[in-house]
């Protein structure tokens, strides 16, 4: 039975116009991703209108090759330049903008695709292995659980706002808030809507996303007169260029643990929801430098320093499609605009999504592999096309994405008050980064709100009473899993300001070991026993070795 969804999906995934359309989104991810400013995530966004009269198949595939190029892209320009094309890229311009400068600008090219290509094809075998197991687990979830789920997905992405802490509860506040607005799904009462007609139906998913993201961006990079005259990139020649292919597989095969572990981080960074690329390059790049020999390398242009980044940046989006695609629970923002696609197809991700859509399922899977063979061939042939994008003034192209934008959503319902939504949600996206605001809070928010909420009224549905809803909340084992999870989420930042100064700190992860271990013993199965016990022994193991130190917080034993 699999192996005929499989044949099926790989006749769908080959066809010639879904084959046309993957080049054409992979080649449109690597400029986009080239394009410093011009974010992933305003790529897919800016994408998602022209999957409108597409096939599920067809649109999810341009999607995820705008997501895999745009991935790979930002290393052009980061290591020809020194400006990295997206922030997914930012690591990689401390080696490969230095490789480049020293005379091998090919061999830093060819480091950074074989490292986007190794780390992607390693999330992607993840993918197909973990996100069937996880999606069976989604299954013995119930509305306190998803509930609960939700709340942590909600916590960790304030608290991965860093030193903008408070702000991002804000923004992810205001997302709720106006995932609230219109009539409420169980009930139909009608809530923010101030009797106008046009806000009872509530915001469409679409118009929000555009405008908070691509509109906002454009309006950013346009407010400087003289610097939007000016063209994105100048000195750039690529004349001359070839990118190393066997020298740089090579090398790689030599630091193939660096390759893996930067992997690893970079799949477990995407199953975080909001975590993304822009996270996990920065991870990878310190993890790497920490277990390095010669530390003090780092940053005079070594191939380690290339390779981190690279695979844990493509590695990330292998980790964002498993909790896509097995709960329904985006991974971050670009998966967010994925999930949004598969609402317009009819299609709605959860934990049956794969058992109740096999072909689809399959086709993303097969898409994802081919995303990255195509990567490598655009890099390779094309590189002199992508550089001379970057010489365009950006006024030129902010005028012509506005009106794509435009048209795409009005597309969607052919309504004006689309076109409004998205130019309201411009600039409150604006404002909000003129004042520090992240936005990726924001529309997590938008997204998962009325997931939230349609547990909510769920599990108080069939709690009965609202202290039976919160005995529920603690007594029911994944419930109690994500509520802990989500409280350490919140103390994380403090954790990780404070932990080369406070005692306290050295507590923190056998404390979150020993209560996620509760949990563990409360659910059925031998296996997740054995995985409490080991979290106990973890932490006493921690704990004992703390107190061998004298609860000191470094080496020198000052606590």
């Amino acid at each position: 039975m699999i192996f005929e969804h499989v044949v099926f999906a790989f006749g769908e995934v080959f066809h010639w116009k879904n084959l046309g359309l993957m080049f054409l989104g992979t080649t449109a991810g690597l400029i986009a991703g080239s394009i410093p400013g011009f974010t992933i995530a305003m790529a897919v966004v800016l994408t998602l209108p022209f999957t409108f009269g597409m096939t599920s198949v067809e649109g999810l595939s341009t999607m995820i090759g705008v997501f895999v190029g745009g991935l790979s892209g930002g290393l052009m320009s980061g290591m020809l330049t020194g400006i990295p094309g997206t922030p997914s890229s930012i690591a990689t311009t401390f080696d490969g903008f230095p490789m480049a400068r020293n005379g091998r600008p090919g061999l830093a090219l060819g480091l950074g695709v074989w490292s986007s290509f190794f780390g992607g094809i390693f999330s992607a075998v993840l993918l197909v292995t973990l996100a069937p197991s996880l999606a069976k687990i989604g299954l013995e979830f119930g509305p306190w659980d998803y509930f609960a789920l939700v709340l942590f997905a909600l916590t960790i992405t304030a608290s991965l706002s860093g030193e903008t802490l408070i702000k991002g509860i804000i923004a992810g506040l205001l997302g709720l808030f106006v995932a609230s607005i219109g009539e409420d799904d169980v009930n139909g009462v009608a809530r923010f809507t101030f009797d106008i007609e046009t806000l009872e139906s509530g915001f469409d998913f679409l118009p929000v996303l555009i405008g908070l993201f691509a509109f906002s961006q454009l309006l950013s990079d346009v407010q400087d007169r003289d610097k939007a005259r000016e063209p994105l990139m100048t000195g750039v020649e690529a004349k001359g260029i070839r990118v190393e292919h066997l020298a740089a597989i090579k090398m790689i095969a030599v630091r193939w643990v660096n390759v893996v572990r930067s992997s690893a981080i970079g799949v477990f960074t995407g199953v975080l929801p909001a975590a993304g690329g822009s996270i996990s390059n920065i991870l990878a790049y310190d993890q790497a430098k920490k277990a390095s020999k010669k530390p003090e390398e780092y940053g005079t242009g070594i191939p380690d320093g290339i390779i981190a980044p690279e695979s844990a940046n493509n590695a990330t989006a292998g980790g964002a499609l498993i909790t896509m695609m097995a709960l329904g629970i985006p991974g971050d923002v670009i998966t967010a605009v994925m999930l949004g696609a598969l609402l317009i197809h009819n299609v709605q991700p959860s934990p049956t999504f794969i058992s109740q859509n096999p072909d689809l399922a399959y086709a993303i899977f097969i898409a994802f592999f081919l995303a990255h063979f195509i990567m490598i061939i655009m890099q390779t042939f094309c590189l002199r096309a992508f550089l001379l994008v970057v010489r365009i003034p950006m006024y030129m192209l902010a005028a012509v994405i506005l009106a794509y934008c435009a048209i795409g959503v009005f597309a969607l319902n052919n309504v004006m008050e689309d076109i409004w939504a998205l130019f309201v949600f411009g600039l409150i996206g604006y404002g909000m980064k003129l004042l520090g605001f992240p936005l990726a809070p924001m529309i997590l928010g938008v997204v998962l709100g009325s997931v939230a909420e349609l547990n909510l009224s769920r599990a108080i549905s069939l709690s009965g009473t609202t202290e039976q809803f919160l005995l529920d909340m603690v007594m029911r084992p994944w419930a109690l899993f994500f509520l802990v999870v989500a409280a350490f989420s919140i103390l994380f930042p403090w954790y990780q300001k404070a932990r080369e100064t406070a005692v306290w700190t050295l507590g923190y992860i056998p404390g979150l070991m020993v209560c996620l271990a509760v949990p563990m013993f409360m659910m059925e199965g031998w296996p997740r026993t054995l995985i409490a016990v080991a979290l106990v022994l973890g932490a006493v193991y921690l704990l004992v070795q703390s107190a061998r130190r004298g609860w000191s917080v470094n080496p020198d034993g000052a606590a």
